[in-house]
């Protein structure tokens, strides 16, 4: 991390979440050393669609809450399917168990 642009640092961290596991947008910003941009990379995985070839799994991150605050920004299959898919369950927009699937970059990546 560091030689690219912020938005590429983002999808680098994205790509390594284990399927099956979810990760939130604060984290991802810690791990880049930006503690306060969280939503900078909320704005990041917006765009990932536009500028990747389709790799980011933008679905595994969600908010501090365990909240699927992204879902409206995906095309085709929703958010929730695409989690379902790698055996998350989510109830009301939220990560069932979330403190059990919950992806640290920081502690994984060190």
């Amino acid at each position: 991390m560091g030689k690219n642009s912020f938005f590429e640092d983002v999808y680098e961290v994205v790509r390594l979440v284990p399927k099956g596991r979810v990760t939130t947008y604060g984290a991802i910003a810690e791990y880049l050393g930006t503690k306060g941009s969280s939503r900078m990379v909320g704005w990041a995985l917006n765009k990932c669609n536009e500028v990747g070839p389709g790799d980011i799994p933008a679905h595994r991150v969600v908010n501090r809450n365990g909240l699927l605050t992204g879902k409206f920004h995906f095309r085709g299959r929703s958010m929730e399917d695409l989690l379902s898919d790698e055996g998350i369950k989510v109830k009301g927009n939220q990560i069932q168990n979330f403190e059990e699937l919950l992806w640290y970059p920081s502690q994984e990546l060190l």
